[in-house]
């Protein structure tokens, strides 16, 4: 089981303004927790600080993710949409949108038609080790009205490469549940470990 707590910032143009907690066990004692300042996975022996790629590539996910567009970003100098016309997924027709950011990052986003939700991104990113790029699709369905007409999909994949990378199925989605600073910071007495390889 696992519990994914969420909380946005005030929104800063190019950089993440979210905090992360993804907690797992009963008791939650297996914790990542990412902030914009860094990310750590906490465990009984402490906080280890995760590699500068694994939050970099988290980063770059957020900041490509369209619930965090459409949330965060909309206002934001720069940020551009060019539509690139209408085809079928997945048996439904979507209409198909480029949105690049100011410092050209783009992700290509499915809207159905119909419901007029995402079903699905992709993008490519720079991979450091072998000089290429790899290319991330994450796919969105199984949407569901979590409250104050905020829809949310219950069921989402992602894919590097062709490989399955994440695969998230919701029991329960909720929102605004006015959560306290406390939860997204590590504890003051808590030993820092080495950094993660």
């Amino acid at each position: 089981m696992i519990k994914i707590y969420t909380r946005y910032l005030a929104p800063v143009p190019g950089q993440i303004a979210v905090r992360e907690r993804d907690a797992q066990g009963k008791n939650e004692d297996s914790i990542v927790l990412f902030t914009e300042n860094g990310a750590w996975e906490v465990t009984y022996r402490g906080a280890q600080p995760l590699s500068d790629l694994r939050y970099a590539n988290y980063k770059d996910s957020v900041l490509r993710n369209i619930f965090y567009i459409l949330r965060q970003r909309l206002d934001e100098p720069g940020l551009s949409f060019y539509s690139q016309g209408t085809d079928m997924y997945e048996n439904r027709p979507v209409e198909i949108v480029d949105i690049t950011d100011a410092a050209n990052l783009t992700v290509t986003v499915y809207f159905d038609q119909l419901t007029k939700l995402p079903t699905r991104q992709s993008f490519k990113r720079r991979n450091p080790q072998y000089k290429d790029f790899d290319t991330e699709v994450t796919v969105f369905s199984n949407f569901r009205n979590v409250g104050g007409g905020v829809q949310w999909p219950g069921a989402t994949v992602r894919e590097r490469n062709g490989d399955k990378i994440l695969e998230i199925y919701s029991d329960s989605i909720v929102i605004n549940r006015g959560l306290k600073d406390d939860l997204f910071a590590l504890p003051g007495n808590l030993k820092i470990l080495p950094p993660e390889k």
